[in-house]
């Protein structure tokens, strides 16, 4: 099975699992978000990310260019529950 096809699963999926007003809420909040022009603005695929400092596990402050400086990295962004 194709990526596109198991994404196409999983939009039916929700589809049927999300309750119509929810789904509208989603829908226009991705249009809020799409018309705010923030696409523009975001890294793109290739480009470099901006540097930028979080807290580590132990709590204290490291930044991007620190970790880079050891090697390689991946970053990974999880959304959480809606």
């Amino acid at each position: 099975m194709s990526l596109e096809d198991r994404l196409a699963a999983i939009r039916a999926a929700a589809h049927d699992r999300i309750p119509p007003g929810t789904r509208e809420i989603m829908a226009r909040a991705g249009r809020d978000v799409r018309a705010s022009g923030i696409l523009d603005r975001i890294v793109k695929v290739g480009q470099p990310a901006p540097d930028f400092t979080l807290p580590n596990t132990g709590g204290k402050p490291i930044g991007l260019a620190t970790l880079l400086a050891r090697g390689p990295m991946v970053l990974s962004f999880f959304r959480g529950r809606w």
